[in-house]
């Protein structure tokens, strides 16, 4: 796993992440209270739980915000704590490769006067995308550890 970063706070202490994918939203919770709320890209194919490895899926249920890479392919990134021991007995009984690496990042490093184009669509495989500007403020309030809940 890549080192944490070190951790900033502001005046805000986020409890918990709440993502709706039908609403395409990422919340910031503090207490029950929505604090900050951001628009979201998912994946090229969102509608329903993510099942294997490669159906560009984002999943749902209840995670863990683990680890953060400074360094990723994307700007920034935090990763989810999915597969839970659930979603693997799930893919290994059709077979299938459960696989990982789901996060919530930023744009393609490579994105640079492209960024306008990523606003509004799904593109990413199965992760959850914002603004490079949300990122920075994201990976600021978020703690390592702080639970996230992901719903249709």
């Amino acid at each position: 796993m890549p080192e944490a970063a070190p951790f900033q706070t502001d005046a805000l202490s986020i409890d918990k992440v709440l993502v709706r994918k039908s609403e395409r939203r990422l919340y910031l919770m503090d207490d029950g209270e929505v604090v900050k709320s951001y628009r979201i890209s998912l994946g090229d194919n969102p509608t329903g739980h993510k099942l294997y490895e490669g159906d560009e899926r984002t999943p749902e249920g209840d995670y863990t915000l683990d680890w953060r890479n400074a360094g990723s392919d994307f700007y920034k990134s935090i990763h989810i704590s999915y597969p839970s021991e659930r979603d693997r007995e799930l893919a290994h009984a059709w077979g299938l490769n459960p696989g990982g690496s789901i996060m919530i990042h930023g744009l393609p490093n490579e994105a640079a006067d492209m960024a306008f184009a990523y606003r509004g669509l799904d593109w990413t495989d199965g992760c959850i995308a914002v603004t490079n500007e949300e990122m920075d403020e994201i990976w600021q309030l978020v703690a390592n550890g702080t639970p996230i809940r992901i719903v249709p």
